[in-house]
């Protein structure tokens, strides 16, 4: 028997309870690193839900930015309808208004060229003396 009232075999020998030791360490180093490791993933996982979420939210965004483009683009494609169909109305009529031009032109020389004949006609007859 031992002093502590042990035999012993109870208390080990001193290999046995250096082993046992060492072992305790080498169980705790792995414990701790196991556990700053869990809390390492924690954090990552924390960050990675943050990123969903922060994408989740842009792509929301997105979508909505996306859907009111398209709306702003019918009504823009619309728009330009509207304003091809007034151009082409523009355009036949300018067309109208470059024929009666036209028109008017010819009238006015034919005009300019009977008032010059009748000029020339009267010039060389003698003026009346009225």
């Amino acid at each position: 028997m031992t002093d502590t009232g042990r035999p012993d075999r109870e208390r080990g020998s001193a290999a046995e309870l250096l082993g046992d030791w060492r072992a305790a360490e080498r169980d705790t180093v792995a414990a701790t690193t196991a556990a700053s490791i869990a809390a390492l993933t924690l954090t990552a996982a924390s960050a990675a839900e943050e990123a969903a979420a922060e994408a989740e939210a842009a792509a929301s965004a997105a979508m909505d930015a996306a859907t009111r483009a398209k709306g702003a683009a019918e009504h823009a494609k619309k728009a330009a309808a509207h304003a091809s169909e007034a151009a082409q109305m523009a355009s036949r009529a300018a067309m109208g208004d470059k024929a009666r031009a036209d028109r008017s032109v010819e009238t006015a020389e034919h005009a300019q060229e009977t008032a010059r004949d009748r000029f020339h006609d009267a010039e060389g007859q003698g003026f009346p003396k009225e």
